[in-house]
């Protein structure tokens, strides 16, 4: 057991340095210093071909920094357009909420609050049993932080194969009305702009009467309770 405990202390440690490292290249490297989507995107197409891969690592790191997923998703619509933009943004995304479920599930509880600041809403014990099907419903919610459901689903027992799919399923109607948006807005004065400007406006509207109607405390307790 001693040995055992060791050697958790010592993977700890590790993660905890590799994540100090990446925040690290992240401010080193510029990738979030700029808060609007088209300093973004001259940033991101500053690589040329490898301008695609650099979007992703900023995706996947994200959760370090807890920058604002949805202006970075509208940066990746500037700069790759609605097809490759949506790609690359869900792939980055899972990755980046892989890397938050993980961190959480090995340096714990501790560790999550002081990165969070204590914002966090966790998991009950037992809705590992419906974790697909809650990781799901929060997913389609914008309104609730992406990250923070990443970091709560790897303080709980749910399985990481519901996580990830409830993820890839939850993400994509968010995904595609923001790299929608910055595909758009190329041209403000377009029609295809305003429509994108109205399905933004009615995905925040859905969001809003959804996180109003379903309690995710008692969304828990009703799936704890079967």
């Amino acid at each position: 057991m001693v040995v055992s405990k060791g050697k958790s202390n010592v993977t700890k440690i590790l993660m905890l340095i590799l994540v100090a490292f990446f925040i690290a290249i992240c401010y080193k490297c510029g990738m979030f210093t700029n808060y609007d989507s088209a300093s973004i995107k001259n940033y991101i197409n500053s690589f040329g071909i490898l301008a695609p891969i650099i979007y992703i690592i900023m995706f996947t790191l994200v959760p370090l920094t807890l920058f604002p997923d949805s202006i970075l998703a509208v940066s990746g619509g500037m700069a790759f357009g609605l097809f490759y933009g949506t790609l690359y943004t869900i792939i980055g995304a899972v990755f980046g909420a892989t890397l938050s479920f993980y961190m959480a599930r090995y340096l714990g509880r501790d560790f999550v609050n002081k990165l969070v600041h204590g914002k966090g809403k966790w998991f009950e014990d037992g809705v590992e049993k419906r974790g697909f099907f809650i990781v799901l419903m929060l997913r389609l919610i914008p309104l609730v932080p992406f990250d923070i459901i990443s970091y709560g689903a790897g303080l709980s027992k749910i399985k990481f194969k519901d996580f990830l799919f409830g993820t890839v399923i939850g993400i994509i109607p968010g995904v595609l009305i923001f790299t929608n948006l910055g595909d758009k807005c190329i041209d403000t004065s377009s029609s295809s702009f305003i429509i994108s400007i109205a399905l933004l406006i009615l995905l925040f509207a859905f969001s809003y009467i959804m996180k109003k109607k379903i309690s995710f405390k008692n969304l828990q307790e009703d799936i704890v309770k079967e």
